[in-house]
Parts: C-alpha cells; sequence; structure tokens
C-alpha cells in the first residue's frame, strides 16, 4: 500500500515513456553528430536530430544516406537505437535487472505494462524474458541466413555486419537500409524477401501473438486479439498482394517488364512492407497513384497493438468496421469470433482513430506549405504526412528534399506518431470518476 501511494506522488508511465524517448534521441543525436559518425562530411545537428529520431521510433525515413553518410560507428548506434526503439527501454532495462538478480518494483512493473501494452501485470516479467529472447532468437537465425547469402557479394565481415544491421531493422519495423534504393537491387531474391518479410510481419504482429503462437498452437485456444490480429493482417496482406499486383502489372515502368515471378515476388512484398517496415523491393514514386494510395491505407493502419510497428494498428480498423456494419445492421452487441467487444473498447478505437487522421491531414496541410508543393503533388505530401505518423519509412522521394522547417515538422511528426496513439489509449485505459451530474438524453441528426 505504502509503495503504491508513494508510486502516484512520481510522474506518471505516459509521461516517463515520453522522457525516455526523448532522452535517447537526444543521447543519439549527440553520438550521430560526432565526426566518427560520419563517413565523410560532419553530419548538421539537424539531420542528426532526424536520423536519431527516425530510428528510435523505428521510423526508417532518411534525409540523408545511411550507408554512405555514416561511418560504421555512426551506422552502430542507428542500430542500437532501432533496437532500443523496437524493444523498449523498459524491458531491456527489466531483463538486465532480472539477469543481474535485482528486485523489480511495483513502479517498474507499472511503467512495464504500458510499454508492453499488457492488459494485466501478472506474469509481466517472465513477458520481458519472452520478448527479450524472441528479438533474440529471429534477429540471430536472419543473421546467419542473410550472412550466408550476402558473403557471396561481399567479404564475410561486411557481409555479417550488414545482415546484423537488416535484421534489427526489418525486426523491429524500422525499415533503415545501407543501400540507397533500400533493397531495390534483390527484387528477385528469394531468400532476402522471404527472410526479411518473416522478420517485419513477426515483429508487427506483436510479441504476446507470438507467444501465443509459440504456447498454444491451437486457433481454438487462442486470445480474441490473437485471433483479430492474425485474420485481420492476413487479409490486408492478400488483398494488397492482389491489388498492388493487378495495377502494377499495367504499369511500364515498375512491373511490365518483369516476369511473372519476379511480380509475384515484389508485389508480396509491396503489400506487407507498408505495415511499417518502410522497405521497398521497387521504387514508390514510379507506381501509380492508384497503388500508392493503396499503400497510405495499408500505412495508415499498421502493424497490431505490443507489436514494434506504427499505424491505427489492426486491432482498431477492425473493432471499427465490426462497429460500423453492426450500425448497419441495425445495432445491438458487436461480436466477434464468439466473443463480446465493450462499447468502451469502440470509443476508444474511434478515438484513435480520429485523433491519427487529424495529425496526418494536419502534418500534410503544414508540408504543403513550408515545402511549396502545388497540388499536383499533393499525394506525395499525404504519403509522405502518412509515412511519419505511421512509423512506415516509405517515401516518395520528398523526404531527401525537405527544407529545414520541414525536416523538423516531419521530425515531430515521426515522435508523435510513436507516442500518440500509445498515449491516448494509456489515457483513456484509466479509469475515470463517474460524472455526478446527470442530463437528458437527446437526438442528434447523423448522415
Amino acid at each position: 500500500m505504502g509503495e503504491s501511494v508513494k508510486y502516484k506522488k512520481h510522474i506518471s508511465p505516459p509521461r516517463l515513456i515520453l522522457l525516455a524517448f526523448v532522452l535517447f534521441i537526444a543521447v543519439g543525436t549527440l553520438l550521430l553528430k560526432l565526426p566518427i559518425s560520419a563517413a565523410g562530411e560532419s553530419i548538421s545537428w539537424l539531420d542528426a536530430l532526424f536520423t536519431a529520431t527516425s530510428a528510435v521510433c523505428v521510423n526508417g525515413l532518411a534525409v540523408i544516406d545511411t550507408g554512405s553518410s555514416f561511418s560504421t560507428f555512426g551506422q552502430v548506434v542507428i542500430m542500437i537505437l532501432m533496437q532500443i526503439g523496437g524493444l523498449g527501454f523498459m524491458t531491456l532495462g527489466v531483463v538486465i535487472a532480472l539477469l543481474l538478480g535485482k528486485k523489480i518494483r511495483l513502479r517498474q512493473q507499472i511503467v512495464l505494462q504500458h510499454t508492453t501494452q499488457a492488459t494485466s501485470r501478472r506474469g509481466l516479467l517472465q513477458l520481458s524474458l519472452y520478448i527479450f529472447f524472441i528479438s533474440f532468437i529471429f534477429e540471430l537465425i536472419a543473421t546467419i541466413i542473410l550472412t550466408i547469402r550476402w558473403s557471396a557479394d561481399m567479404g564475410l565481415a561486411q557481409a555479417s555486419f550488414y545482415a546484423l544491421f537488416h535484421s534489427v531493422s526489418a525486426f523491429n519495423n524500422a525499415g533503415f537500409a545501407l543501400w540507397s534504393d533500400s533493397l531495390s537491387g534483390y527484387m528477385s531474391d528469394p531468400v532476402i524477401n522471404m527472410t526479411i518479410m518473416t522478420l517485419f510481419i513477426f515483429g508487427g504482429l506483436g510479441y504476446i501473438v507470438i507467444v501465443e503462437l509459440f504456447q498454444k498452437r491451437s486457433w481454438k485456444k487462442f486470445s480474441l486479439h490473437t485471433k483479430i490480429v492474425l485474420a485481420t493482417s492476413a487479409a490486408l496482406i492478400v488483398i494488397g498482394f492482389v491489388l498492388l499486383l493487378v495495377l502494377e502489372s499495367l504499369n511500364p515502368e515498375t512491373f511490365q517488364n518483369l516476369t511473372w515471378g519476379e511480380r509475384i515476388a515484389a508485389a508480396l512484398f509491396q503489400s506487407t512492407t507498408p505495415r511499417s517496415a518502410g522497405f521497398n523491393t521497387i521504387d514508390i514514386h514510379s507506381m501509380l497513384s492508384a497503388s500508392q494510395l493503396i499503400l497510405i491505407f495499408l500505412m495508415f493502419i499498421g502493424a497490431s497493438s505490443g507489436g514494434t510497428g506504427g499505424g491505427i494498428k489492426t486491432n482498431t480498423f477492425v473493432v471499427l468496421i465490426l462497429a460500423t456494419i453492426n450500425t448497419f445492421r441495425g445495432g445491438g452487441q458487436i461480436h466477434v469470433f464468439q466473443r463480446k467487444i465493450a462499447n468502451e473498447t469502440v470509443m476508444r478505437a474511434l478515438a484513435v482513430v480520429m485523433s491519427s487522421l487529424a495529425c496526418v491531414l494536419f502534418v500534410a496541410l503544414l508540408l504543403t506549405i513550408t515545402e511549396g508543393m502545388l497540388e499536383e503533388h499533393f499525394l506525395e505530401v499525404l504519403f509522405e504526412a502518412t509515412s511519419a505518423f505511421s512509423t512506415t519509412g516509405l517515401s516518395m522521394g520528398l523526404t531527401t528534399e525537405l527544407s529545414p522547417i520541414g525536416k523538423v515538422i516531419v521530425s515531430i511528426t515521426m515522435f508523435v506518431g510513436r507516442l500518440g496513439p500509445l498515449t491516448l489509449a494509456y489515457a483513456l485505459a484509466t479509469k475515470k470518476k463517474s460524472n455526478k451530474v446527470g442530463y437528458p438524453e437527446d437526438h442528434v441528426l447523423i448522415g
């Protein structure tokens, strides 16, 4: 009881998480600004800040080329920032404390609950260990596979580093690559495509889902959360794949000169990467406007709650879709997979979507003004704003041409996108005192 009272006197978990992200971004900026971090000329403070923010927020947008502008030291700093941003600073801290035999106090458990988005504090410490080892195993296996593959193209030492960097980047849905054209050079390579896709798909599913997949291994035993995540993720991948394959097969600048095997590989990769991964195997700017709009839609939805990706999350999207369908059917109980969804959950989902949509449109408006973009370039601006907010990292080419003010706006958007919906969810999840004043019910015309 005493510890609970003591906790209330401290800073709240959402604010602590926010301050921790600010601290890591600040430290990352200082490290990337060091002369040892640059491969050539010194990196400007603004570019260092942008890169650090993008890495910690596991976004992947880059104003300078990661492979040629940063030294090995700078790239290692970026890799560590991506790991911290994706895995979670509190999870890392708890794992280190457990390994050192330290006791995890109530306050630390409450903060950990917020960072992992767990529904309760039961089994949190075990979940932290699961999260750490899941990340370690996925990244280790992928590093070995990619090292073997790339050792044929480069020396073993360089292949090992490239493999580790891209494994960390992919599993944490960061999207940073050491090639200026991302993974376009390996568009038809099945080993690299499947390895990278497996990493960011599982990273986006969320640790709770991965743990259930390995522990329960039965659809009937899965929780409602896991069922929604798996079903929605599969549906979005299939729908995105079919639409992109059909549309881009009509585009002479992307798919028309490719074999059907290459088209299928490219369409599958591009249908999964907007879900917050940020890699690309074809030039986004050369895609049809309809395809780019599909990518915007997929980026806005993003990954799943509890995962390393961003966006409004698949769970939020499904809840609103179910609520809409239920309204068309005349109302009543909202349910899926023989489970009822509480009205409070629907209201939280609505709040997240509306606030996220408002943020994306506001940022697009600001960039249209600061970057002097004409009307015919609005889709490019909307794409950039959505990518920044959803922490996806895909770009149609605007990122490298941003003005100093534009870089600041996009940096803030990446930060808000990483923390905004989460912080809002935390605020809505806390218990509110019921209003003692009762008001008469009235009707408002809708539609």
